[in-house]
Order: C-alpha cells, then sequence, then structure tokens
C-alpha cells in the first residue's frame, strides 16, 4: 500500500481569514495599528502604534488628533532609517483604510 502524502497546509481558515505569519527573529515582522481616544473634555485623538512581533518591543508610538497615510508613511521611514526594513509589516486594515 502506498504511504499517505501529508495534506497541504492552508493558506485561508474557514471564516476566510489568512494565516498569520509567525516571526521567527527580529524585524522579521512588524504590525502598526490605530487606536482611537477621548480626552476628559471629549476631544478625540488617535495613536499610531509600531511593534515589532517577535520581541513585542514598541518601536514607535505617534499621537495626534488626526493622523492619515502620510504619518504612516513618515513614521515608518523614520524607523526604516533608524532600524532597517522588516521583512513583512502587517496592517489590520480596519474601517481607516476605506477609501
Amino acid at each position: 500500500m502506498p504511504m499517505k502524502k501529508p495534506k497541504k497546509g492552508r493558506l485561508w481558515l474557514n471564516d476566510g481569514s489568512c494565516v498569520r505569519l509567525r516571526p521567527e527573529y527580529r524585524n522579521h515582522v512588524w504590525s502598526y495599528d490605530f487606536v482611537h481616544c477621548r480626552t476628559d473634555d471629549g476631544r478625540a485623538f488617535r495613536t499610531l502604534n509600531i511593534i515589532d512581533e517577535h520581541s513585542r518591543e514598541c518601536l514607535s508610538i505617534r499621537v495626534d488628533r488626526k493622523l492619515n497615510s502620510g504619518n504612516v508613511i513618515d513614521a515608518l521611514s523614520d524607523l526604516f532609517i533608524l532600524r532597517g526594513v522588516p521583512s513583512f509589516i502587517r496592517s489590520d486594515n480596519g474601517p481607516e483604510f476605506v477609501a
């Protein structure tokens, strides 16, 4: 009887989401996300958080009343100069990225 072949790992999960790449070393996978908050007087502000997923080190936090794609590019380009370019960058593609 021939040996059974191992099944290939799926790239997609049943809920339609993608299998997450596991970071193997520093600067392998960075991720960034926006956090929305309000001050005591009700004014909104946003933070852009960039982390190295392997070391769980916070690489950058940008805080402003309005953050846009230009701010993301500026923050990432500053980090590229300081720390080098990572192999992968992950974002959650939330509502702030919908055009």
